[in-house]
């Protein structure tokens, strides 16, 4: 962050801390403790993921599934998903990742604007120049 001006670096200090202050963000962060203390969670959301990036390398070698691998996911992915500590994890996670691309967003769409957006300016989310937008971009 060397390059940013000691006036921004001060404000996204100040940005950073009014976001931590927040009693949902809280939370969020209360959720992700206890998943990262709870083995058998961990344990449980680490074999998802890795059965799930095994799926998707072979599909992408162009290896067709079998019934059984896919079912096998299916079947381990919603036991993860059954599991309180790893549902409230992974939901925890997928807030605060919402709360990082709106952030993100708002910089993105002022920096782009050379003004400060507006709602309009936010709306929608199919990316640039998909053509929805009436060609703005």
């Amino acid at each position: 962050m060397s390059n940013l001006s000691p006036a921004i670096q001060t404000k996204l200090e100040e940005l950073c801390r009014t976001i931590l202050s927040q009693p949902e963000l809280e939370a969020y962060r209360l959720k992700v403790d206890q998943f990262m203390v709870n083995d058998a969670a961990r344990a449980q959301y680490v074999r998802v993921s890795e059965q799930g990036e095994h799926l998707h390398h072979k599909q992408m070698q162009g290896v067709e599934l079998s019934d059984s691998e896919v079912s096998a996911f299916e079947k381990e992915r919603e036991a993860l998903l059954n599991n309180p500590v790893a549902r409230d994890f992974l939901d925890a996670q997928e807030a605060m990742h919402e709360v990082q691309e709106s952030v993100n967003k708002f910089v993105r769409k002022t920096l782009e604007l050379g003004r400060m957006p507006e709602a309009t300016d936010l709306e929608g989310g199919c990316g640039q120049g998909c053509g929805c937008h009436g060609g703005g971009h």
